[in-house]
């Protein structure tokens, strides 16, 4: 059955939204979060607040709908407090070495290979290493989540029988 639907989101204090086309960004002293969204779902700004409403929604539009509402709250949240992830550092039969570089995230010496892994990080991410602790932090909840993922499946083993060898970098905390 096809309904009407609205939702409104209620900007905080100090937080300013700006909506063009599909594109969402908020921003709140001098942090912007910033993101487009490919819905067919129609938004618009109105004194404080942020409405979203879709006329005689499916349930694939309300799907959307309620998405976009949880995206545009997690970016609100992220210009107040960063998003971090833990990973820690398990070795067992080689001692590994992580480091960054110039923009890139480096691990050597994982299972004795020659070649070190990289991976680049992306802009509005941090990354720090502290003995076998690496912390990952962003004001953006989806490059926090997608830079500690990438992480860890940079040391992800295939060939290998998991039960034997548990080296690796795995995440042990979400916000």
């Amino acid at each position: 059955m096809k309904k009407d639907l609205t939702e409104e989101i209620v900007l905080p204090e100090g937080v300013e939204a700006e909506i063009t086309d599909r594109k969402v960004s908020v921003k709140s002293n001098n942090v912007v979060n910033e993101r487009f969204f490919n819905y067919s779902i129609s938004m618009k700004k109105d004194d404080g607040k942020i409405i979203l409403s879709e006329k005689k929604a499916t349930k694939r539009e309300k799907n959307q709908l309620m998405s976009a509402k949880a995206h545009i709250l997690n970016m609100i949240k992220g210009l107040k407090e960063k998003y971090v992830y833990k990973l820690q550092i398990c070795t067992i039969h080689f001692p590994v070495t992580t480091t960054i570089d110039k923009g890139e995230f480096v691990v050597k010496n994982f299972l004795g290979e020659i070649k070190p892994r990289k991976l680049k990080l992306k802009p509005g991410v941090e990354v720090k290493v502290e003995k076998e602790i690496i912390t990952v932090s962003s004001h953006n909840k989806e490059l926090a989540g997608q830079t500690a993922a990438d992480i860890e499946c940079l040391t992800k083993i295939k060939s290998r029988d998991r039960r034997v060898f548990q080296d690796g970098i795995f995440i042990v905390q979400r916000p």
